[in-house]
């Protein structure tokens, strides 16, 4: 499997098996996989899931995790996928975290991927006690320790007390306050109640599906953050109104190449899936007060598309310090300087020089030099410190 936790997510897979067939009251089967009955069981039960969260959205905010069938499978599909998208999310963090709240928390993929990541306190917090209790079987199976809560935004209680270095929100925000722009306020009122029990240096990390509507409210959420002041540490480096909001077809968000693990490939062909690669939405708060990355002297884009190559030619869209805009360069530029740009992924950071301005955004040429700061779900960089001048540069001697 791809990335540095790939190994870390297959261990997860026969403790989430056997945790699956324990709350089924079966302990036989294969350790490291699924039987073709249990395959086709689980696979009907992601089927209606997918169903209901990212189609007809009918099970967003419903209590699908306390129905036995669609948190089993959960745990065997969604787990897995939500552990990989947050390992990639807090692959961006500068400071590993010691102590994390994982809120909205289900059977705790978020929470256990902080664990693996070094955290060594974690708290899940949850509206379901069925996945809290998934979660519970979970840790004991793995040895890990992991703390639980009950949590319910929607009764308007407050998150477990205390402050934390890091706050996870994976896949709740957009199921909370309706579908609509309605949504937006009482959800950014939500991540500033949650902010104040970040600690200083510490970030809330809020991870999001990449459908076009769920990421486009989330950028209005992020809208109204930037607004009333708030930072953002990951993936945005322009400090206004997010772009990507201009248009309407326009939606910003985070693609990752994986490999499944066996078990996760078996059951999305079950159930007419297709996850080639991992997606999703996110964003890095900084708590109140504390302000944006320092910018670095380069020229910076984020690249926010998949290879938009023409004939004879490689464009992507990228976004940085001046908003979103094409970046496009002919094949007949390349040269050793500037061919990494024919490289790039979704999420890498790049600098680049010497570009002109042409149509919606930047020609590059065989003059410009591309390099990449930081590829997808690394954090960038902080900017080199600029050496003090010695005591007496710009004194005159005298006369």
């Amino acid at each position: 499997m791809s990335g540095p936790y790939g190994k870390d997510l297959e261990r997860w897979i026969p403790r989430l098996i056997a945790v699956w067939r324990q709350a089924r009251g079966r302990a036989d089967g294969p350790e490291t996989r699924l039987t073709p009955q249990e395959v086709k069981e689980v696979g009907a039960g992601v089927k209606q899931l997918s169903l209901g969260l990212t189609r007809d959205r009918k099970l967003a905010g419903a209590r699908y995790m306390d129905d036995p069938k669609l948190l089993g499978a959960y745990l065997l599909f969604y787990w897995p996928v939500s552990y990989a998208q947050a390992r990639e999310a807090l692959g961006e963090l500068s400071v590993r975290p010691r102590s994390v709240l994982d809120l909205g928390s289900g059977p705790a993929p978020v929470a256990f991927a902080a664990l693996d990541a070094g955290a060594a306190e974690v708290t899940a917090a949850d509206r379901s006690k069925p996945a809290l209790a998934l979660a519970r079987a979970l840790a004991t199976e793995a040895g890990e320790a992991l703390a639980t809560r009950e949590w319910d935004p929607l009764k308007k209680a407050p998150p477990p007390e205390g402050k934390y270095d890091l706050i996870t929100m994976g896949h709740v925000l957009n199921e909370l306050y309706g579908a609509g722009d309605e949504a937006v306020k009482p959800r950014a009122a939500l991540l500033e109640q949650v902010l104040a029990q970040v600690k200083p240096g510490g970030s809330l990390v809020v991870l999001e599906p990449a459908l076009r509507e769920t990421s486009r409210l989330l950028l209005k959420v992020r809208d109204v953050m930037v607004e009333k002041g708030y930072a953002i540490r990951a993936p945005c480096m322009y400090r206004g109104a997010c772009p990507a909001l201009v248009k309407e077809s326009d939606w910003c968000h985070a693609e990752r190449t994986w490999t499944m693990p066996r078990v996760v490939e078996e059951i999305a062909k079950a159930a007419g899936l297709h996850k080639e690669a991992l997606k999703m939405s996110y964003l890095v708060l900084a708590p109140a007060g504390e302000g944006w990355p320092e910018p670095r002297p380069e020229r910076l884009f984020r690249i926010v598309s998949e290879s938009l190559e023409g004939k004879g030619r490689q464009r992507f869209i990228g976004c940085g310090a001046e908003g979103r805009m094409g970046l496009a360069m002919q094949d007949k530029h390349r040269t050793e300087k500037n061919e990494r740009f024919f490289k790039l992924h979704r999420g890498d950071v790049v600098s680049v020089t010497n570009t002109e301005a042409k149509g919606d955004g930047l020609a590059l040429d065989d003059r410009s030099e591309v390099k990449v700061v930081a590829y997808a779900g690394q954090g960038v960089p902080p900017a080199p410190k600029t050496p003090a001048p010695p005591p007496d540069e710009g004194k005159r001697e005298p006369v």
